[in-house]
């Protein structure tokens, strides 16, 4: 009796371990199937992430490439203007002052929100660290701004000097320049606070953008629209208002030249007045194009990333979203282009700045970035002294 009762104890304990030997087996195969699907599914996942998204791999790509290489651009660039204008005290001029400040925030732009920018063409997974996510875009903005408002306020310079010349002394003192330039800093970081504490809109992840941005809060209220039309348009403003001015300061001061130069005795053929009007034509002609360039340059930049936030704030056209930021981005390695490439004597101090010793930095004190350089120009046209320097000088803007 007690040996049967062994065997079939054996048997019992024989036929537990083999139903627990099927029961781990299985609980086994079905971990390894359920892992398994779970991979499919995040693969799946990941296709269908960037199957559905807005951007399509080629613009992606492209986008990524040229942001790159406006950043390298953008840093080298805006780098060699800043040590250009300090390196030589001789172009340290008010103008020289702003334009220091527009190319370092345009060098912090380049060097602390391109690379992200750059990379979330192909991979936005910075995106995903929230501290990131709220800096990224607070830097964005917030460096726009201060290129914009710099932008401004070299413009309100060169009208000052022109215009005004009789105030430019008073207004243009050392710490009246340094609280100019530090309300530009200032004011745009701080237009940025309700933002930043989520009470007008947040930065956050956009799905629609892909990237982090400036999205709705959860009352649905977002500053994005405000910040871009308003950073367009009061610059937009300031620069038509105060170049055309300038432009027809100019043109007045080249007809009274034009009518105090004339000869005493009028003929039928006087070829020194020829050559003098074809030289004060191609003066104002200078200016005008440095007129032109900054306006169009400033709104090739600037509007068609105001007009598609304005009129696409659902992502529907992606291109255009693309091409928009390429422009802004581009903004930032092409004022010193504008500003210092196209004066002679900044070239002079760019090859000092980067050792060529064969170019000899030469700058005449009549120039426009000799201190006072404009207002003695308005004070010998208002004096009837129309000597050729002055005419050279006021071209020089």
């Amino acid at each position: 009796m007690s040996q049967a009762f062994e065997v079939g104890r054996g048997r019992m304990e024989s036929l537990d371990r083999t139903f627990d030997t099927f029961g781990t087996a299985g609980t086994m195969d079905g971990t390894a199937t359920w892992l398994t699907h779970l991979a499919e599914n995040a693969t799946s996942s990941t296709l269908v992430d960037e199957e559905m998204s807005r951007f399509p791999k080629p613009l992606r790509t492209f986008a990524a490439v040229v942001a790159i290489i406006i950043m390298i651009i953008g840093l080298a660039g805006n780098l060699l203007t800043i040590i250009a204008l300090c390196k030589y005290p001789k172009v340290r001029n008010v103008a020289a002052a702003f334009i220091i400040s527009l190319c370092l925030a345009d060098f912090v732009f380049c060097l602390l929100v391109l690379p992200f920018d750059s990379i979330r063409f192909i991979n936005a997974s910075w995106a995903n660290v929230d501290f990131l996510c709220v800096l990224v875009p607070f830097l964005r903005y917030g460096n726009v701004g201060v290129s914009l408002l710099s932008v401004a306020a070299i413009t309100i310079n060169r009208y000052i000097m022109i215009a005004h010349h009789a105030i430019y002394g008073r207004v243009y003192k050392k710490y009246w320049i340094a609280a100019m330039i530090i309300f530009c800093w200032v004011f745009s970081y701080g237009m940025q606070i309700p933002t930043l504490l989520k009470v007008w809109g947040k930065f956050d992840y956009d799905p629609n953008l892909e990237t982090c941005s400036i999205v709705k809060d959860s009352y649905g209220r977002t500053s994005k629209t405000f910040l871009f039309v308003m950073g367009f348009l009061i610059p937009c403003v300031v620069i038509v208002g105060c170049y055309a001015k300038i432009f027809w300061v100019v043109h007045k001061s080249e007809s009274r030249m034009r009518k105090h130069a004339g000869p005493t005795i009028k003929s039928p053929h006087t070829p020194g007045r020829d050559i003098k009007e074809i030289k004060q034509k191609r003066s104002e002609w200078r200016i005008t194009k440095m007129v032109l360039v900054i306006f169009l340059s400033f709104l090739a930049c600037y509007l068609p990333i105001t007009i598609v936030k304005v009129a696409d704030p659902e992502v529907r056209y992606p291109a255009c979203h693309v091409l928009g930021y390429l422009l802004l981005y581009f903004a930032s390695c092409v004022n010193p282009i504008i500003y210092v490439i196209m004066n002679k004597q900044y070239r002079q101090a760019y090859a000092g700045a980067i050792g060529c010793s064969w170019v000899r930095v030469s700058l005449t004190p009549y120039g426009s970035s000799a201190p006072g350089g404009g207002l003695q120009v308005q004070q010998d046209f208002a004096q009837g002294n129309f000597e050729h320097r002055h005419v050279v000088t006021l071209t020089k803007l």
